[in-house]
């Protein structure tokens, strides 16, 4: 949750840069700044997300089946 955090806080942060009133050579340098470190936390979210997305859970219940199914045919032979 922590990730989601700063990219809140980021947000507000590049919200309100424009009205703090600094020179427009360090309003550039930070907006620069904040807009690398957004993307960047953006990325990681976004790889974790796909991460999470690939460990998705299959059952084998036919599977069972098969093997029961197996075993009775072995049995009556």
């Amino acid at each position: 949750m922590r990730k989601e955090r700063i990219l809140l806080i980021l947000g507000i942060w590049v919200a309100i840069l424009p009205y703090l009133g600094f020179p427009i050579f360090w309003k550039n340098l930070l907006f620069s700044t904040s807009g690398i470190v957004l993307v960047y936390y953006s990325y990681v979210l976004y790889r974790e997300y796909k991460a999470k997305e690939k460990k998705v859970k299959t059952f084998d219940s036919f599977s069972e089946n098969v093997h029961f199914a197996k075993n009775e045919e072995s049995e009556n032979i």
